[in-house]
């Protein structure tokens, strides 16, 4: 009996573990090219992602809007520009999160854009095979935004959705950037490179970052060396999605 109860104690601890998201962790719900694909339907809760992190983004059940979670609450931009707080048990059908304990500090110059901010970045953190979660806080002399509506099925491709996208340009306006740098060779399943985005000081505006002059600012990256990717196993429209296309072009021209 002894013996059982010891294993008994054991695997509770192991699940326990399971449970408990790893430092230095990027958490993933779903993939880019399925996003890309127009598998919009929701299928982890903002709970159950809070629970891997405190720091990330993504967009929301139907695509109703852009994703942005900092300090451990996520905010909703939705297609009219304005920044909402969803219910804890709204989904998202893509996200990426972290927790976020930076490991260094970058400095940016006046004057410094999205293409300045890549350049030195890359300088400072020159592992191209690691993820990085990206925070810059600060003042922008402008910076353009866009969300994107919420969607009805039969559901558009993603391209088709951003191509009528609203867009938001800013200026003279304080916030915070968020986001993160992703390795090449995670293509389609979620976005190789940069992508970034929004929101303001007062909670008031957002989106995802098209472009930025920025004031004065502070960066901050963390280096993630794990990575765990969740699926939806029961998604119907995600299981009948045809994912050995190369949407490469068609990630381009959203991200753009």
């Amino acid at each position: 009996m002894k013996k059982l109860a010891y294993l008994t104690i054991i695997l509770s601890f192991l699940l326990a573990g399971c449970a408990t998201s790893h430092k230095n962790m990027a958490f993933q719900t779903s993939t880019i090219d399925a996003l890309l694909a127009g598998v919009y339907d929701g299928d982890t809760s903002c709970r159950e992602l809070l629970q891997h992190g405190d720091f990330g983004i993504g967009t929301f059940d139907h695509l109703d809007g852009e994703m942005l979670v900092l300090d451990g609450k996520i905010y909703q931009i939705k297609a009219d520009g304005k920044v909402y707080r969803p219910k804890k048990s709204t989904k998202t059908p893509f996200a990426t999160i972290c927790k976020f304990k930076p490991d260094s500090s970058i400095p940016i110059e006046t004057g410094s854009t999205y293409g300045d901010i890549r350049t030195v970045i890359d300088k400072h953190a020159p592992n191209q095979n690691l993820f990085y979660a990206i925070k810059i806080k600060g003042d922008f002399n402008a910076i353009k935004t866009r969300s994107v509506p919420a969607q009805k099925k039969p559901y558009p491709a993603l391209k088709i959705v951003t191509s009528n996208q609203p867009e938001f340009p800013m200026e003279d306006i304080s916030g915070t950037i968020v986001g993160f740098r992703c390795p090449a060779y995670v293509k389609g399943i979620n976005v190789p490179g940069y992508h970034l985005h929004f929101i303001s000081d007062d909670k008031s505006k957002g989106g995802h970052v098209l472009s930025f002059d920025i004031k004065e600012a502070k960066c901050e990256v963390d280096v993630l060396n794990n990575y765990f990717l969740t699926l939806p196993a029961d998604a119907e429209e995600f299981a009948k999605t045809d994912l050995s296309k190369d949407r490469t072009k068609d990630l381009y021209d959203v991200e753009q």
